[in-house]
């Protein structure tokens, strides 16, 4: 017999706009079950993108379409109606409240890569709990920034459907032709997951959902693909999400696997974002560390011919430690590719800051993050002697500090050829 968990949440969830809070309890798991260390991280998606994955099944249409249904964690269909510095093999991250660690060579066949300039970044930190965030526009619904599991994250409380966007200078038109997104969220037990929304309104074009399974509405095909891991424990804890557009193609992501591709967009406008969904006060939209760059799946055995440095954005740490977040490994799996490759290249491996704290932290933490890297590298089988490190600290800005993205933008591990 299956055991039932309950997954308790502190939400504070204060409608926007209104003078009466409304709150919700959940409270983080003591205990999770590990994720699934299964190798194979491409399964149910379209026949004949790439060798490893299978055929995706059961096509859906419209996850957005109607507004009495929606997809929630548990992956059914519902009305809304009330509604420091370790690395190597041994390094994990562990978010406050609800994942257990989960280490880097879980992450050992993760191929995701994100884009090389960031054009949107918020891990809501710097917002008030109980506001709006700063960085977000509310074009449907309610919405506030609250702890959950511990943490600041973006909580879509009210709306059949709730709609936020993030804020750019030029709202209409900021997606180039490739880019990637990526972003934390946790669905709780009866609660609805976040959903990218490409052009505005219930009849944008192109929806991508993300939870137990990963679905599309309003592309010229839709597909739709279960979540591969352990899908009985995947409420109440965060769970990472991403996707890459490179071309006419799109693959979707969460945790470890890839979940599904979509092998041709062609003639869909894919332009513009919100997120969105149902959401509900006792059981919000809750997602954190979002983030949109420019670009992904860099063609570094391309580059490392042509350019004398890579700069990559996609080796994250926790914050203000040395701890190498597991979705980074899309980046060193690529990295000691093309080192196994080309048995011949050396590089100095470069760790830079942006300028929050002292400089005099800030240089002992990029030194740390490249040695951390460097570690990490070697256990997946390069040859130490082919790597030095360097640290630069905040004393090398590639862009301002005085916004978000910027900040994310010089928060970088720099690959020099030596």
């Amino acid at each position: 017999m299956k055991k039932s968990i309950a997954f308790p949440l502190l939400v504070t969830c204060l409608s926007f706009g209104f003078a009466a809070a409304v709150q919700a309890q959940v409270t983080d798991p003591k205990t999770t079950a590990g994720q699934s260390a299964s190798d194979h991280v491409n399964n149910n998606v379209s026949n004949g993108i790439n060798n490893s994955l299978d055929k995706a099944e059961n096509g859906i249409k419209g996850l957005f379409k109607k507004k009495n249904k929606g997809a929630k964690a548990d992956g059914s269909k519902a009305s809304a109606a009330g509604v420091s510095g370790a690395a190597g093999a041994t390094a994990a991250a562990e978010d406050a409240g609800g994942n257990a660690p989960v280490s880097l060579k879980t992450y050992s066949n993760y191929d995701f890569v994100p884009g090389d300039q960031v054009i949107f970044d918020d891990n809501f930190a710097d917002d008030a709990d109980g506001e709006f965030p700063t960085h977000w526009s509310l074009e449907k619904g309610q919405a506030v920034v609250n702890k959950v599991a511990g943490v600041q994250a973006f909580c879509l409380t009210e709306g059949n459907y709730v709609q936020v966007a993030p804020r750019m200078k030029t709202p209409d038109n900021y997606l180039p032709d490739n880019f990637t997104i990526e972003f934390d969220f946790f669905p709780n037990n009866g609660s609805y997951t976040p959903g990218l929304l490409f052009g505005s309104g219930d009849d944008g074009t192109g929806q991508i959902f993300f939870g137990k399974e990963v679905s599309t509405s309003y592309f010229g095909k839709d597909f739709s693909a279960a979540y591969p891991g352990d899908g009985e424990h995947f409420e109440g804890k965060w769970h990472h999400a991403a996707m890459i557009r490179k071309g006419n193609q799109i693959k979707c992501y969460v945790d470890q696997y890839r979940v599904l591709v979509m092998p041709d967009v062609s003639g869909v406008k894919l332009t513009r974002l919100n997120v969105g969904g149902i959401g509900g006060t006792e059981a919000p939209i809750v997602f954190k560390n979002f983030r949109i760059a420019a670009g992904g799946n860099m063609n570094m055995i391309g580059k490392k011919f042509t350019e004398n440095k890579i700069v990559t954005h996609g080796i994250n740490f926790d914050v203000d430690k040395a701890t190498i977040r597991p979705e980074g490994m899309g980046t060193l799996n690529m990295v000691a590719g093309v080192m196994k490759d080309n048995p011949d290249l050396k590089f100095e491996i470069d760790g830079h800051t942006d300028n929050s704290g002292a400089a005099a932290h800030n240089l002992d933490l990029s030194q740390q993050r490249a040695d951390a890297v460097k570690a990490q590298l070697v256990t997946m089988g390069i040859d130490a002697s082919r790597l030095t490190t360097k640290a630069f600290g905040d004393t090398k800005p590639i862009s301002d500090n005085n916004t978000p993205e910027g900040k994310a933008n010089n928060r970088r591990i720099e690959f020099v050829k030596i």
